[in-house]
């Protein structure tokens, strides 16, 4: 794995070394002072990963993302030092297609460097995910208009049941779900569960820039957390939040999924909750998390939705799910929201 460290100060440059070093397989296959440096670096020369910085002169963090998966896409993770003085550049970032966040490395008194862990797990998943990208780049078997995929949602909602609106989400999620929420006319009508691929240090802070930036209430699911109509809950730690006898709950199983939390994981366990009744969107993102468990979601009655190519940042889970026959509709994202909406308008008697 060739790996590119993309920070102003050289000190952090150093620590990155030092951590890409002590992963298998891994060598650094080039370092940048600033987002345009990268950005002409990553023409030349397309790395396997990129571990940017958020602030630096010239061309930031955010800016540099967005014009590297323009140009020359690859996996990015945001690497910051600090979370809360750069939380618009962080979102900015992810928006744009980086994968994830984490914290820049830090030297202990004793010489040795903390917060490898965590960068050496998410570059396991930007590697993983790397595949996916390429593919998605490449595909073309499988269109969003293709003409067995009706673009008109027709409610199937059941007033008996609870209604629920899942979404998952990953590289470039945090615009596409601030899009999808904004848009939901009548979201008082049902609970809305969101898994987004981020660090758990970021999830506090997505759930309130998503409020902020849709004017609706957005918060950290806790466990136990019942499915009020009305709440927005998002998942907020590296355990999967699934549903669990109309419940929300934090579990450690499957303990293999690399995903943190998964989407497949909560997809699964609501198609599992015959309570349950409602709609689950699947957004862009990197991989194929989601794609088995939107199939088991339309296989249990739900209506399902995967975002098309054309609007995706990376069309790679709702691409997979299209492929798996997953999606009862493919919609673009600016169109997501109206159809769900009018799906949670017009419930149906359970017969």
């Amino acid at each position: 794995m060739r790996i590119a460290i993309v920070n102003d100060l050289r000190m952090a440059q150093e620590l990155l070394r030092r951590a890409v070093s002590q992963m298998p397989d891994a060598s650094v296959a080039w370092t940048a002072l600033d987002g345009r440096e990268a950005l002409e670096q990553c023409k030349r020369d397309v790395p396997d990963l990129i571990l940017m910085d958020m602030v630096m002169p010239v061309m930031d963090g955010a800016v540099a993302t967005r014009a590297i998966m323009k140009e020359c896409p690859c996996p990015i993770l945001v690497v910051t030092s600090t979370i809360e003085g750069n939380l618009s550049l962080v979102y900015e970032s992810l928006s744009a297609g980086a994968i994830d966040a984490v914290h820049t490395p830090q030297m202990a008194q004793d010489g040795t460097i903390t917060g490898v862990d965590a960068l050496v797990r998410k570059s396991r998943i930007a590697c993983a995910a790397a595949a996916s990208l390429a593919q998605s780049r490449n595909t073309t078997a499988v269109s969003s208009s293709d003409s067995s995929v009706s673009r008109e949602t027709t409610a199937t909602i059941s007033s008996a049941r609870t209604p629920t609106l899942a979404i998952g989400s990953s590289t470039g999620g945090p615009h596409a779900l601030s899009v999808v929420l904004s848009g939901l006319s009548n979201h008082a009508a049902h609970c809305t569960l969101i898994v987004q691929h981020i660090d758990i240090h970021y999830s506090a802070g997505l759930a309130a820039w998503l409020t902020l930036e849709t004017k609706k209430p957005v918060r950290v699911a806790a466990d136990g957390d019942a499915l009020d109509p009305g709440q927005i809950l998002l998942a907020a730690t590296e355990d999967h939040l699934v549903v669990q006898g109309g419940r929300v709950r934090y579990v450690r199983e499957p303990a293999s999924q690399i995903y943190r939390p998964s989407v497949d994981a909560l997809f699964h366990s609501i198609a599992r909750e015959s309570a349950l009744s409602g709609v689950a969107v699947l957004l862009t993102g990197m991989g194929r998390d989601g794609a088995e468990g939107l199939r088991a979601l339309r296989s249990a009655g739900w209506q399902t939705i995967a975002q098309d190519q054309a609007t995706s940042v990376v069309w790679g889970m709702p691409g997979a799910a299209v492929a798996l026959g997953a999606a009862s509709h493919v919609l673009p994202l600016d169109s997501i929201a109206s159809a769900a909406s009018r799906a949670f308008a017009k419930p149906v008697t359970a017969s």
